[in-house]
């Protein structure tokens, strides 16, 4: 359990000793774009601490985002992170000015309101990694996909796996193939390092699809079981996942990984869950489609190991966290959405 908000970062900025290795071999400095985000800022500092506990002050870390909240900013630099304030989606912005890095994770995207601005979507999630392809060709590069580039699939095969052809369903989950497309031609032609990483759904108590649920539990809201059944994964992991992936990026054919927890988790039983910390019984609307849209992490795990905090303990933090009336982020991850309309 965590006590505030600043417990639950110095869990998620906390290094396996894993990750601490991997970030010894680290070959220059370390630019993280689109760093203002639900992620970025954890990553961030998680990179910053396992840098330094492997004697790495040499390596450092540019965090660029627009940074419209200072506060987050001045948290990072407190934390020895260098911020850059830069808009990466205006015409202006001038990427040559960015600071140079042997290493870049790209965590730019853009999902709700794709259905009604479609144009802007592709803008963002495709014609952006073109630029930043060019302008780090030389850096090996992580990028942020999700695994809504795959189908939906049926409940009982486990998930999609790497080697799955892809399907995506609607605007969203088209760009964000068409980021992946962009970066693998990066790879191909200009021989820079890629690692593609597919994710869904991260958590990390202020946000996430356990939140999504305990929330309505806890107001006694009906739960959709439509979309019955989710990945989850403590962002922790996620984040430190993606960093370690960086050397794993290879040119020609990039790396490509799903990231998410082991469980086909059941959003019923989920909810069960929840009313049992709570005290409530649940209340559900819709019935269980037979498919849903699902990841095979497997080999994310073999390579990285299984997440450090299992889905049960997730439970229990998220319930807790929301008991007590800690912040949340208000932005819900819409797992229900079976038609790619975000």
């Amino acid at each position: 359990m965590f006590a505030d908000e600043k417990a639950l970062e110095e869990r998620l900025a906390t290094p396996s000793p894993g990750l601490t290795e991997d970030m010894a071999r680290l070959e220059g400095d370390l630019l993280v774009l689109g760093a203002g985000g639900k992620m970025g800022p954890s990553l961030c500092r998680l990179a910053r601490r396992a840098l330094d506990a492997a004697g790495r002050a040499d390596v450092a870390v540019h965090a660029v985002s627009r940074w419209s909240d200072p506060a987050a900013a001045g948290r990072l630099q407190a934390a020895g992170v260098r911020t850059v304030a830069a808009d990466l989606m205006d015409p202006d912005t001038d990427l040559a000015a960015l600071p140079d890095a042997g290493n870049v994770v790209f965590m730019v995207g853009a999902k709700f309101g794709s259905a009604g601005a479609p144009s802007h979507a592709w803008a963002v999630n495709a014609g952006l990694p073109e630029r930043v392809a060019r302008r780090w060709a030389d850096a090996r590069v992580a990028a942020f996909s999700t695994g809504n580039v795959y189908p939906l699939v049926s409940v009982g095969t486990g998930g999609s796996a790497e080697s799955d052809p892809v399907g995506p369903v609607g605007e969203y989950a088209m760009s964000c193939l068409g980021r992946e497309r962009l970066f693998a031609h990066a790879a191909l032609t200009h021989g820079t390092k890629v690692a593609l990483l597919r994710l869904n759904y991260a958590v990390d108590l202020r946000y996430g699809v356990l939140a999504d649920v305990a929330q309505r539990v806890h107001a006694g809201a009906p739960v959709d079981v439509t979309t019955g059944h989710v990945n989850v994964v403590w962002q922790g992991y996620a984040n430190e996942v993606a960093l370690r992936a960086l050397l794993h990026a290879r040119d020609g054919e990039p790396f490509t990984l799903n990231i998410t927890g082991p469980e086909t988790a059941a959003v019923r039983r989920l909810a069960h869950r929840f009313g049992a910390e709570f005290g409530t019984e649940p209340v559900f609307e819709g019935t269980e489609a037979p498919t849903a849209l699902l990841s095979d992490a497997a080999a994310c795990h073999a390579l990285f190991g299984y997440p450090d905090v299992p889905l049960r303990t997730l439970v229990g933090w998220q319930a807790d966290w929301l008991h007590r009336g800690l912040p949340l982020s208000g932005k819900p991850t819409k797992f229900q959405v079976r038609d790619g309309r975000f």
